[in-house]
């Protein structure tokens, strides 16, 4: 599968590389310990971008290819970086049968971008989920903290108009 290259560029900063390279030391001699790495470098980064797939790779000796293959394996990492305004949509299933799938669409056509991606500017970044627990608003949308319920696709315009 080839790497996309996502719509914001890499920025991280010496200071964040040092800190994935004190955390690498602290883990790089204990069996098992590329997970907690990467969950780290997470942490350190926003996302796992292949540059620190990269660095992890050389620092460890082990094949960039075995590192990506964790990162698109585990649903907890990302490979994209997220925006200022990151949104989640529910596609659970009380949420898919009262239309989220279509609301997801909608979204993905407004913003320009695909499930995962970020807008060019960083402003958004789109993404599904399975469930909140908002079963009783379906279909619901998330915006950083703020819960969006009841949804039909029409006050979507008014809902990204509020983050601009």
């Amino acid at each position: 599968m080839p790497i996309k290259t996502p719509a914001v560029p890499f920025q991280g900063t010496a200071e964040q590389e040092n800190k994935l390279l004190t955390v690498i030391g602290e883990y790089k001699e204990r069996e098992g310990s590329l997970l907690r790495i990467l969950q780290e470098a997470q942490e350190i980064y926003g996302y796992l971008p292949i540059e620190v797939q990269r660095l992890i790779s050389e620092e460890l000796n082990i094949p960039l290819e075995k590192i990506y293959g964790v990162t698109t394996f585990y649903s907890q990492f990302s490979l994209n970086p997220k925006g200022k305004y990151r949104i989640s949509v529910c596609l659970g299933t009380a949420c898919y049968v009262k239309g989220s799938g279509e609301v997801f669409e909608k979204l993905q056509d407004k913003l320009g971008i695909k499930g995962g991606e970020i807008t060019s500017d960083g402003k958004f970044s789109l993404d599904d989920c399975r469930c909140i627990g908002a079963c009783g608003l379906a279909p619901v949308l998330t915006i950083n903290e703020d819960v969006y319920g009841r949804l039909t696709g029409g006050e979507l315009d008014e809902i990204l108009a509020k983050y601009n």
